[in-house]
């Protein structure tokens, strides 16, 4: 129920109300961090102490209170937003925070006259704060005590009278907003403000995501607590807060069990864009360091991708079939090289020997009858190599241990020879999956290698792509499989020190330092290719060869995955859908819907419906959670495309106090960044495939059918370019459009 209108004067009373528990709160902080600054110190005194024993301990306790101080410092701003009123619950539990556990109100908490006591009060935080008596000042948002914030509604309030959230900047509060959840009760508790959903609604959008820790719903909340074993699915359309339920779970989850999750966490996102825009949430919610927020592009480490492939080529490169061809890849790639010998000679027992091409040819076919990666099959080319000449010796031997013997020194002497070591390196070389991938340019060789797979136009298309000299998102996925077929070159063992080398003097007064606990824990954070949780943000655009680069990622991880097909890019589902069940594995499923969009008011949700109806017919679309009574306006372009589209971002910029986004086909990108020059750095233009994940307090589109004649999956892009605003829609409408008299595009038309 929306909270109703206070009387004069009682909006101050309870800002002020807030103010002193803000205070207090604050003083505890100050205490709290002062406690953590001398734990830091006293525990840095222990290098007094020069037992191993002790050094360790004193590196432990400053981390640990490093890390508590860190922790205290980065929340000290605007961390307490909510608060509930409870009446008494069924019995007098109370859990490690403090309050009471009971979710249910006892038998007699409501007098028959529908009097009440509230018996509880808690506030919600983005950390928990007890005050010296261990009572709690604040409850951590992710804490049990704290679920009813968010699933408290007015058709099950359980203990929940009124729910409060509250807004403060710094150290002051600025306003409250209340939903009474019990009307029927008579508790003399005031209501303060028109409602605290509408109210974040209807705050202006800046270019990066905020939490949506005050304004979470019920339904959301049942996805971010939900239990972390196997596969958690959520869908959910335009504007039901997929996103920021994923990070939000992330953050909950670390909380539950940090210490399963200390493998850390991955989040993937389809677009540098959207990793820009969110990955402001997590340190804003208590967490950072554990959670690695990645573009596809970016997954692959020294590598970002930075150019658009056309949705033709993107087609091929997404498909599994690409694979057939990178795995000839990476077997053809051997004989790259320009110098590539024919012939092995070698010097043994007084006379040469040699293998010609053909012998060479049939060693070469033996190794690769290995399904080892191709670099980790150069051991076994070495030692086949020695087969073959030993054979070519015609040494035998009636006693085995001479055998054994004459062999060994065969091998040691031939494998040491720069004759043999020469042509090996030349022979097979240490493959890189970048070199590989730059030879697919060739049209010839890639033709070879995707020989029955790909056909003539398609070869050449490829090739075209891969000589641009950079690389796109497809790309990487390209070179995360290719790095998996080559595998990684054995890596050469360190020579262990001898005890005399160290009596030079040098050594022994500048011992190397060893890496400490803490060094290592950060270096393998870096050097990660696997996680405890992985997360994949609008999963239905992901390619089958995209599921298997962030499937490697999560072979033992427990997942959560969002997405909603009715915005998917990509065209072939039924092969993603394969790809991604061979990512997930056999793991259980758990699955949920979110049903309401909190994003677009209904005049702008209505438009985009019309093109969802075109796209997938049958597909319902979330419920519109608030009228705004703006309908988008529509105008026909004339000749000066960029003047209007100018014109139109201009104007939206004077009516909303937040972000514009001008939404264009992808090849007009550029183009649309100089149309908007000099307006500011709150409107950007992007690229239809761009707009994903965004929003913006007012959209321009334009020019509808151009975006949804980009692709095969176009009226599914254009549905996502619709469903960017959450204030105003314009869309401008040229020639393609076939507009109406009122400028409204036949794509948008409503029959």
């Amino acid at each position: 129920m929306a909270a109703q209108t206070a009387a004069p004067g009682v909006r101050e009373q309870e800002i002020a109300a807030e103010q002193a528990h803000l205070d207090r709160v604050y003083r505890r902080l100050e205490e709290k961090i002062r406690e953590a600054e001398f734990l830091v110190s006293d525990a840095a005194k222990g290098a007094q102490v020069g037992t191993p024993g002790a050094l360790a301990e004193r590196d432990a306790q400053v981390f640990r209170a490093g890390m508590h101080l860190s922790r205290l410092n980065s929340e000290f701003e605007d961390f307490l937003f909510g608060r509930i009123d409870l009446l008494r619950g069924k019995d007098g539990k109370k859990g490690p925070d403090g309050a009471y556990t009971s979710v249910d109100p006892a038998d007699d908490a409501v007098g028959p006259d529908a009097g009440a006591d509230i018996a509880e009060t808690l506030h919600i935080g983005r950390i928990g704060v007890l005050d010296t008596e261990y009572a709690p000042l604040v409850i951590d948002w992710r804490a049990p005590a704290a679920a009813p914030f968010y699933r408290s509604t007015p058709v099950a309030p359980g203990r929940v009278v009124r729910r409060r959230v509250i807004r403060s900047r710094g150290r002051k509060v600025l306003g409250v907003e209340d939903d009474l959840l019990r009307p029927d009760l008579v508790t003399g508790l005031p209501v303060v403000g028109d409602g605290a959903l509408m109210a974040a609604l209807g705050q202006a959008r800046t270019h990066t995501m905020r939490d949506i820790v005050a304004s979470i719903q019920a339904e959301q909340d049942t996805v971010i607590r939900a239990p972390a074993a196997s596969v958690t699915e959520v869908t959910g359309g335009p504007g039901t807060g997929k996103t920021a339920v994923a990070l939000h779970r992330a953050a909950y989850l670390l909380y539950q069990d940090r210490r399963r999750y200390s493998g850390g966490i991955l989040c993937v996102s389809p677009t540098p864009l959207l990793v820009a825009y969110t990955e402001g949430v997590l340190p804003s919610l208590g967490e950072e360091g554990q959670v690695a927020i990645r573009a596809l592009g970016s997954l692959v480490d020294g590598v970002t991708a930075d150019l658009y492939d056309e949705p033709a080529v993107a087609r091929v490169k997404g498909s599994l079939r690409m694979l057939k061809v990178l795995r000839s890849a990476a077997r053809g790639a051997l004989d790259l090289g320009p110098d590539r010998p024919a012939r092995l000679r070698v010097v043994a027992f007084g006379r040469r020997i040699e293998l010609d091409e053909e012998e060479l040819a049939e060693v070469r076919r033996q190794v690769l009858s290995g399904t080892a990666p191709v670099n980790l099959l150069r051991p076994r080319a070495r030692r086949l190599l020695l087969d073959a000449l030993w054979r070519k010796t015609g040494r035998r031997f009636d006693d085995a241990e001479l055998a054994v013997e004459e062999r060994q020194g065969f091998d040691e002497d031939v494998s040491t020879e720069s004759d043999f070591t020469d042509f090996l390196d030349a022979w097979w070389p240490l493959l890189e999956p970048r070199t590989v991938l730059a030879a697919l340019a060739d049209d010839r060789r890639l033709g070879r290698w995707a020989r029955r797979v790909l056909t003539p136009p398609e070869v050449r298309r490829v090739a075209r792509s891969l000589r641009r000299g950079g690389v796109s998102v497809h790309d990487v996925a390209l070179l995360d499989e290719l790095d998996a077929l080559l595998g990684a070159p054995p890596r050469e063992k360190k020579r262990e020190l001898d005890p005399l080398d160290q009596l030079t003097g040098l050594e022994e007064l500048m011992p190397e330092r060893g890496e400490s606990r803490r060094e290592r824990a950060d270096r393998l954070a870096r050097e990660r290719t696997e996680y405890a949780h992985v997360i994949v943000d609008e999963a239905q655009d992901l390619t089958p060869m995209q599921w298997r680069m962030v499937g490697r990622r999560g072979r033992t991880a427990t997942w959560t995955v969002v997405g909603d097909p009715a915005q998917s890019s990509w065209i072939d589902t039924d092969e993603a859908a394969r790809a991604r069940d061979e990512a997930l594995g056999t793991r259980p499923r758990r699955r949920f819907t979110l049903t309401v969009n909190y994003r677009n008011p209904a005049e702008i949700a209505e438009v985009a419906s019309t093109v969802l109806s075109l796209a997938m017919p049958g597909t319902v679309s979330p419920r519109a959670v608030r009228s705004t009574g703006i309908l988008p306006r529509y105008e026909v372009v004339g000749e000066d495309l960029g003047a209007q589209v100018r014109a139109a971002a201009a104007g939206l910029l004077d009516e909303v106090d937040g972000t514009v986004g001008v939404v264009v086909a992808m090849n007009r990108r550029a183009q649309a960044r100089t149309w908007l020059a000099g307006l500011g750095e709150r409107v950007v233009a992007l690229g239809s495939l761009e707009a994903k994940g965004l929003e913006y307090d007012a959209t321009v589109v334009v020019s509808p059918a151009e975006i949804a004649e980009e692709s095969s999956a176009g009226l599914r892009v254009l549905y996502v370019a619709l469903t960017r605003a959450t204030q105003r829609l314009t869309v401008l409408a040229g020639p393609r459009d076939l507009p109406d008299h009122e400028g409204v595009p036949d794509l948008l038309r409503r029959d």
